[in-house]
């Protein structure tokens, strides 16, 4: 594995595959890896030659009173299990690197980012755009491999990808989840044991919800009421939000008839979560 901290050094190793023609396989991460990752490292390996793991926690994505300073990082442990995972080059770049002194651009993908967690996350989306059309843009690769926990940065970026006209694949890959079911985070961290087990209940509110789902209920605003009902039962819940959207353009729906996405955000005590499954062609993806 080779690790590369500048563009200038990154360009030079992708000039080379791109020379010779390798199929690039890309994995943006913001570190402190979990199986989640690896996950999306191990599908890359399958299907390309060279496979690229980028770490940057971006601050352009953190809003002014997030957890960007307390975010998670453990960089010898991120080397350490990227090298198990026999990838070919991490890419590691400092803010600086990224983010030169008179940085001034942004992208944006109009009302997909103001919607779900855009609501309460003003500029949050504008950041992960703008720092993955960067990475996309320096690292060339054929495909790009995201989970689909973060399922509005999965639809917002595929949407980016179209209107940009960028060589790049967006390939999503299933949410991986703790043995009891909690899908896995970086932030699961932040939470103590007696908030770990309240965690359970996003996933237990998406049980119901398929549960009522596949038993004939259509209509959303019943399905969201008693998801809502099951969360408010766990003291330690508080509820961002609990949508049923439409999987393309995230508009709130009155009734399922075609593809879905039911999605929550929850906060667990300080540390705010998200989860969600997907319905596609009357059928359910988690």
């Amino acid at each position: 594995m080779e690790i590369v901290s500048t563009i200038k050094e990154l360009k030079e190793r992708i000039g080379r595959w791109k020379k010779q023609g390798l199929k690039i396989g890309f994995v943006p991460t913001m570190g402190y890896l979990h199986e989640g990752h690896l996950s999306l490292i191990r599908e890359s390996r399958k299907h390309s030659e060279v496979t690229v793991v980028s770490i940057f926690v971006n601050p352009k994505q953190f809003g002014p009173n997030e957890d960007y300073q307390q975010y998670p990082r453990d960089w010898q442990r991120d080397r350490q299990m990227l090298e198990k995972e026999g990838i070919d080059l991490l890419f590691y770049p400092t803010v600086e690197e990224m983010y030169p002194d008179g940085y001034r651009t942004y992208v944006e993908v109009k009302e997909l980012q103001d919607r779900l967690c855009g609501r309460t996350r003003s500029g949050h989306f504008r950041g992960v755009c703008t720092v993955v059309l960067k990475l996309f843009n320096l690292i060339q690769p054929d495909e790009a491999y995201f989970g689909w926990k973060d399922a509005q940065q999965v639809i917002i970026l595929k949407k980016m990808v179209e209107d940009l006209n960028l060589p790049v694949k967006i390939i999503p890959c299933p949410i991986v989840r703790d043995i009891d079911g909690l899908a896995l985070s970086s932030r699961n961290t932040y939470l103590k044991a007696e908030e770990r087990a309240a965690a359970l209940i996003l996933k237990k509110s998406l049980d119901l919800a398929e549960k009522l789902i596949t038993s004939g209920e259509k209509d959303a605003e019943k399905i969201k009421k008693k998801m809502v009902e099951l969360i408010l039962s766990e003291p330690l819940a508080r509820i961002d939000y609990v949508e049923i959207v439409d999987l393309k353009n995230l508009e709130s729906l009155d009734k399922l008839d075609g593809e879905a996405l039911i999605a929550l955000a929850v906060y667990i005590g300080r540390t705010r979560l998200i989860d969600n499954f997907r319905i596609i062609a009357g059928g359910i993806e988690k």
